[in-house]
């Protein structure tokens, strides 16, 4: 059955050098050559051509837009479909008028996602490059966007697609046990050759899993709560990482009375920056609700740069909240700022904590290298800096892949306790049927209209 021809904008909304108007589906063409005027009619250019003309209201014969239109016909197009694609000039009130036009003519307006979900429906992409999609665009480094290429590349499609063919030779095995249980050689043999398969199968999930907190990272950004006392250059560090003026920085201690979030590119590493109230006792109750407001960032943090001041000596404050730290589980990095000034902090009593401790004088931007090094360390082993690993970053797909990793270690524990092997054949369906979700078989039509309702429309 055909599909509507769907219609949208696809480019960001407001002024610009360029708007488009993309359509797809079996009369995207027809529609747009009813509008189209130029040299030739639409239906009578080569496939993977732009060509200049007008966008004319056929109603009143009135001149609204000049374009340059894209044609590709299907099947070598994103969605499979034929597509057209209308740029005009980046003026809000004419590419509306043109996206109304293709409306008036046949058109549906497109749902967010929908371009995208006809490719994945048409077998172009399956469902894990379809979601990296979505990562492509919000990817807020060069490695998270090389992450994201490699998904949209079938990076991890084509390691799934191998982990199932190799589930796929075990259980054929199984059959040959199941179809001739009378030679004891062949159910031996079969035995052995399954526990060696699927502890291999097992070490590659693993793989994927163990990198699965690096590409979350990439993907959603690493939280990170910027904590200290009052006036210690908690805002200051804020503004240095975002290149901007973003808090407000005096000599007046309390200065800084809400949370303050910004993403930032720190070594390749998307920090989710959450600058906070100065942490100390204080009468002031807006100032009182800014501190609440820090103590909880720091619970939600994975990250914390704790901020303290070269000049001042060890307080009873920072040692409360030293000790707090170190019995949580999270990563912390002391950053010693104001080392222009003297001395006075004791810096062997903050080593005892164990935590990695930073020098700065952000004032003279020293030190903040180091910061960065000090955070791939802790994060990424050092480098960021991988473009060939295949990540893991989705939730869903890190979900699946714990299931497919317990449902694998079942059918292992099964066959080393002698079970039937028809009994252990379920639980390697399992695995098999689980790792067909992350790319998208068997998965629900509600999922699938889940998934696509986040992309952004005319994508």
């Amino acid at each position: 059955m055909q599909l509507e021809t769907i219609t949208s904008i696809s480019t960001p909304n407001g002024e610009g050098a360029i708007g488009i108007v993309r359509l797809s589906g079996i009369d995207a063409l027809a529609i747009a050559d009813v509008l189209y005027r130029g040299k030739k009619q639409l239906a009578e250019v080569d496939s993977h051509t732009i060509n200049y003309g007008h966008i004319v209201d056929p109603t009143t014969d009135e001149v609204i837009e000049e374009v340059m239109v894209a044609v590709m016909r299907a099947p070598r197009t994103y969605t499979r479909e034929d597509i057209v694609e209308i740029n005009c000039h980046g003026g809000i009130h004419t590419i509306n008028r043109v996206l109304q036009l293709t409306l008036n003519h046949g058109a549906r307006l497109a749902e967010p996602g929908e371009f995208t979900k006809r490719a994945f429906l048409n077998g172009r992409i399956d469902l894990s490059q379809a979601e990296s999609v979505m990562d492509f665009i919000r990817a807020k480094t060069t490695q998270a966007s090389k992450v994201a290429a490699g998904q949209m590349q079938g990076r991890l499609k084509s390691y799934i697609e191998d982990l199932r063919q190799r589930i796929l030779n075990i259980l054929a095995q199984v059959e040959v046990n199941i179809d001739y249980p009378e030679y004891d050689d062949v159910e031996e043999a079969t035995t052995a050759f399954l526990l060696d398969e699927a502890k291999k199968v097992l070490v590659d999930i693993d793989d994927l899993l163990k990198d699965a907190s690096q590409g979350r990272i990439l993907r959603e950004g690493l939280p990170t709560a910027i904590v200290g006392k009052p006036n210690v250059g908690k805002s200051s560090l804020l503004n240095y990482l975002v290149q901007d003026n973003k808090a407000i920085v005096t000599e007046i201690a309390g200065t800084t009375r809400d949370i303050l979030e910004e993403y930032v590119n720190v070594g390749g590493i998307p920090l989710k920056l959450i600058d906070t109230a100065g942490i100390r006792d204080t009468d002031d109750i807006v100032e009182k609700i800014g501190v609440e407001r820090s103590r909880a960032a720091i619970g939600s943090a994975a990250l914390i740069l704790y901020v303290m001041n070269y000049n001042d000596t060890l307080s009873t404050d920072d040692i409360e909240i030293l000790e707090s730290l170190a019995r949580d589980d999270r990563q912390v990095i002391i950053v010693l700022n104001k080392t222009d000034l003297e001395q006075n902090m004791d810096l062997e009593a903050l080593q005892s904590y164990g935590m990695p401790i930073v020098e700065t004088s952000i004032l003279h931007e020293a030190g903040l290298k180091q910061l960065e090094d000090e955070i791939a360390q802790l994060f990424f082993s050092g480098t960021v800096e991988n473009a060939d690993s295949t990540y893991v970053s989705n939730n869903r797909h890190i979900h699946l892949l714990e299931q497919s990793r317990s449902a694998i270690g079942d059918a292992i524990r099964s066959a080393e306790m002698d079970v039937p092997i028809d009994i252990v054949q379920i639980d390697l369906v399992k695995t098999w049927e689980l790792l067909g979700e992350v790319i998208g078989e068997d998965v629900s039509e509600q999922l699938i209209d889940q998934l696509f309702s986040q992309f952004c429309l005319g994508k």
